[in-house]
């Protein structure tokens, strides 16, 4: 009978789906007349009050000639059961008489899968060593990843697995190099333990120098990894500190340092930042360690007061005679020979000296914390001393290896902003950072374009407390803000002005965290030493000069014109890199090593983490007294400022009237720097963490 068209369309929909099953599949036509592959099943156990339906006996079995070869017809129609449909039945359960399983065709059958070639193993006895070992599951170092593994695999397959560091059974000149790397990693602050070196006999057979070769590239290779930053996962001390870290590929490596011969030690050496603040600090760290401490002799003086340049006291012979100095100040053409205990510039430069070999303010001032280290100069490093320093070298390997000539770095436990341009410090200023609570993102960002006079837009956190108010209030402003309604949602505008949250302009670098640089009306929390409270973003002290280094088509004068003519957009010329960091300890502008709070308790874990001692240096409770701004002599556009002692100009936006300082609704208001972007999906973003700030990305939890 014929088969109508809805069931003709049922049925061959059914058919062509499980044409795509691929091997062991039977070719039967559907009701048009065209073939397409029905499974050859085995007997099919149905529901319990069922009878088992199995296959005729008369059905001929599945060829198993070959594993993936297509299964051949057997003629017989699959057994019906109570879940699938049968194809030889219409919708209504009646049989098709026409339904007939026709031999398949040679064109239905599934093409035999491809065959993989199996590598050859090379004839050479070495390299055939290489190879099997590298096939061995044996693990060449126990921190070295899978991906790792294959592309040391690939590189050595690329030069026929023959050995890179061993010729004639011995290291050869670029394997001495590396070794002689691998052994000084604590130099960088590394661990030398972390990279083994193998031995190798002395007349090692095929075998042997073939795991001696793979070795010390792995080895290599890991040294490489953790230079440039990969010995911890930042997202594990915290969610926020999210560096782009650029990890070399093993292969690269190795290429690299097989190309370099006898200079294959410095090249593995260069995979460590380059940045002087890393230099710096590694220097401190051979101080510390170094012989020169263990051998200084120590000086006991007595009690008494904190002496500076141009000052008398008894002790200051004592200190002559420590530093090798004359025993009294010379005479010059104007004045005889001063007498034996002033302290005068030649005995201040000698203790400013010493203060930075002991990581100490190098400013020449004698006092309690320099009379201390004078007396146990002789003492052991102390290894909290160490992991200072250790730590925040680890922070140097988030940023990029080479900065640039034009960058803007924070400081965020510093509190402290400073812009680079042509490699020289340009300018600095204060900023205010995110409380412990909501702590500043840790990463890079380019900075495309700033903004005056912005918007502020209220975050959810706090706006979802308003809406019921809002639903109903049938006004368009509310206590100073602008309700903006788009549809069923409700938004609360803070337009540009004297009291907007974001005060006269912001500095815009896109980022995951949706946090930037900007103003602020409660300019009096720049007088605070810790200035810890804002909700992520960073608010900068004197803004326009902020602009006026980074912006170079717009000066501070002109900038403050645009003020109150409605919100514009200033794109940069050209990106500027802007990287937040997080530096406790570090060396200053005068080659001082100083040290600041760790403000959000980074450092423990960071020690925890790396292996290092739980120790950490002497705790402080307040920061020390903040330095002067400092500017790079004629780097200003503009004339120079008027300046008060602190090195802060009198006015922050000299040339137009202020009213007198306000907290604008602090912390609730000013303290959320919450901006209003786009998502996604349509929706405000507002750009705080705990807020509105995308989740982060999966945190692996390997330990690199």
């Amino acid at each position: 009978m014929r088969v109508p068209r809805s069931n003709q369309v049922a049925l061959a929909a059914l058919l062509a789906g499980l044409m795509a099953a691929g091997p062991g599949l039977a070719a039967t036509p559907d009701s048009a007349g065209s073939t397409a592959d029905v499974p050859v099943q085995a007997p099919v156990q149905i529901a319990p009050q069922s009878p088992v339906v199995q296959a005729p006996a008369s059905a001929a079995p599945v060829s198993q000639a070959a594993p993936d070869a297509p299964a051949k017809p057997t003629g017989t129609k699959p057994a019906a059961t109570a879940t699938t449909p049968d194809p030889s039945t219409d919708a209504s359960g009646g049989p098709i008489s026409d339904f007939k399983p026709p031999e398949p065709t040679q064109d239905s059958a599934p093409a035999p899968a491809p065959t993989v070639a199996t590598p050859a193993v090379p004839t050479d006895p070495i390299a055939a060593a290489v190879f099997a070992r590298l096939a061995d599951n044996a693990p060449l170092l126990a921190r070295l990843a899978t991906k790792e593994r294959a592309a040391i695999k690939a590189f050595y397959d690329a030069r026929g697995d023959k050995p890179v560091w061993v010729a004639e059974g011995a290291w050869t000149p670029a394997a001495k190099a590396v070794v002689a790397r691998l052994g000084s990693a604590d130099a960088d602050g590394l661990d030398p333990h972390a990279y083994p070196v193998p031995n190798l006999a002395d007349k090692p057979d095929d075998k042997a120098v073939a795991d001696a070769d793979l070795r010390l590239s792995a080895a290599a290779v890991l040294y490489a990894r953790d230079a440039k930053g990969g010995r911890l996962n930042p997202s594990l001390i915290s969610r926020l500190i999210t560096p782009t870290l650029d990890l070399p590929a093993a292969d690269a490596v190795l290429t690299k340092l097989a190309e370099a011969g006898a200079q294959a030690g410095d090249k593995l050496e260069d995979y460590n930042p380059a940045t002087e603040g890393y230099q710096a600090l590694k220097v401190q760290l051979a101080r510390l360690r170094g012989p020169k401490v263990a051998e200084a002799k120590p000086l006991a003086l007595p009690p008494g007061p904190t002496l500076r340049t141009g000052m008398r006291d008894p002790r200051v012979p004592a200190l002559r005679s420590h530093f090798d100095l004359e025993a009294r100040p010379a005479a010059t053409l104007d004045r005889g020979p001063g007498e034996p205990d002033l302290y005068d510039s030649t005995v201040s430069d000698a203790v400013a000296r010493f203060q930075r070999e002991r990581g100490l303010p190098g400013d020449g001032v004698l006092n309690k914390r320099t009379v201390l280290a004078l007396a146990n100069v002789g003492r052991q490093a102390n290894p909290g001393e160490e992991s200072e320093l250790v730590v925040n070298m680890e922070r140097w390997r988030w940023l990029p290896h080479e900065l640039g000539p034009d960058f803007v770095l924070v400081n965020v436990p510093e509190f402290r902003l400073r812009i680079f341009r042509d490699g020289k410090l340009r300018d600095e200023t204060r900023v205010i950072v995110g409380k412990p609570e909501s702590p500043t993102p840790i990463f890079s960002g380019m900075m495309e374009y700033a903004v005056v006079n912005p918007s502020w837009y209220v975050p959810p956190s706090i706006l979802k407390t308003m809406v019921p108010k809002l639903a109903s209030y049938g006004g368009k402003t509310w206590g100073g803000y602008e309700i903006v309604r788009h549809g069923g949602h409700i938004s609360l505008r803070q337009p540009p002005g004297e009291k907007n949250a974001l005060g006269f302009i912001k500095f815009m670098f896109p980022n995951q965290h949706a946090v930037y640089l900007h103003d602020t009306p409660s300019r009096s929390l720049f007088s605070a030493s810790m200035r810890a409270f804002s909700h992520g973003c960073v608010r900068v002290d004197d803004p326009f000069r902020f602009a006026d280094a980074v912006l170079p088509d717009w000066s501070e004068e002109r900038l403050k014109k645009l003020i109150g003519k409605g919100e514009r957009t200033l794109r940069l010329p050209q990106k500027l890199p802007v990287h937040i960091a997080y530096f406790t300890t570090f060396v200053d502008d005068g080659g001082s090593l100083r040290r600041v709070p760790d403000l959000y308790g980074y450092d423990a874990p960071m020690r925890s983490a790396l292996g290092l001692p739980g120790g950490s240096g002497p705790a402080m409770a307040k920061l020390a007294k903040e330095p002067a701004r400092k500017v790079a002599e004629g780097a200003s556009r503009g004339a120079s400022r008027p300046t008060h002692a602190a090195g802060r100009p009198p006015s922050r936006h000299a040339g137009y009237a202020r009213p007198p300082v306000r907290r604008y609704a602090e912390p609730d208001m000013d303290a959320f720097d919450t901006p209003r972007s786009s998502r996604a999906d349509g929706r405000p973003d507002y750009g705080e963490p705990g807020l509105w700030t995308p989740a982060p990305a999966p945190v692996s939890r390997s330990f690199w």
